[in-house]
């Protein structure tokens, strides 16, 4: 896992990509949540735990993306579509096996699927799945370093 062109390592970009989709994710749909006045999902009767699932898939959806796409020596930022993809498929294909699994009726947890993909909260989601995926891309083959400012040097003049 060397970096491309003097990037950073693949698996730490991607491990920064991951924790900052949780942290924008989590704060745009809550934020969604609060102005909009409804909630993520909006189904009567299911419980939070479906919920919490889907996110975890999402999260190990995006992880396991970047793991596989950004060991390539030159990745593209066409990743972040796919993560975008990936990480919505997982959230909603778990939605609905979570729901059934703890008990709501297969009716619901379909309808809990398609009101989240029709949803403003799917485009948060995906939409932090793909600046999480770009960020890891740019992170990867940018050759970026810290600031240094010329009187920082440990040279005496």
């Amino acid at each position: 896992m060397e970096p491309a062109a003097g990037g950073m390592r693949p698996g730490l970009a991607a491990a920064l990509a991951v924790v900052g989709f949780g942290a924008l994710a989590i704060c745009g749909l809550g934020v969604l949540s609060l102005v909009s006045g409804s909630d993520v999902i909006a189904v009567r009767g299911l419980t939070p735990i479906p919920g919490a699932a889907a996110f975890a898939a999402a999260v190990i959806g995006l992880a396991a993306t970047l793991a596989a796409t950004l060991r390539r020596p030159h990745p593209s930022y066409a990743i972040a579509a796919v993560a975008a993809v990936v990480t919505l498929l997982a959230h909603l294909s778990t939605l609905g096996v979570a729901a059934v699994v703890v008990g709501v009726d297969p009716a619901r947890a379909l309808a809990a699927i398609g009101a989240f993909a029709v949803s403003w909260f799917a485009v948060v989601l995906g939409g932090s799945a793909a600046v999480a995926g770009w960020t890891a891309v740019a992170l990867v083959r940018t050759r970026a370093r810290p600031p240094h400012w010329g009187w920082e040097d440990d040279e005496d003049h």
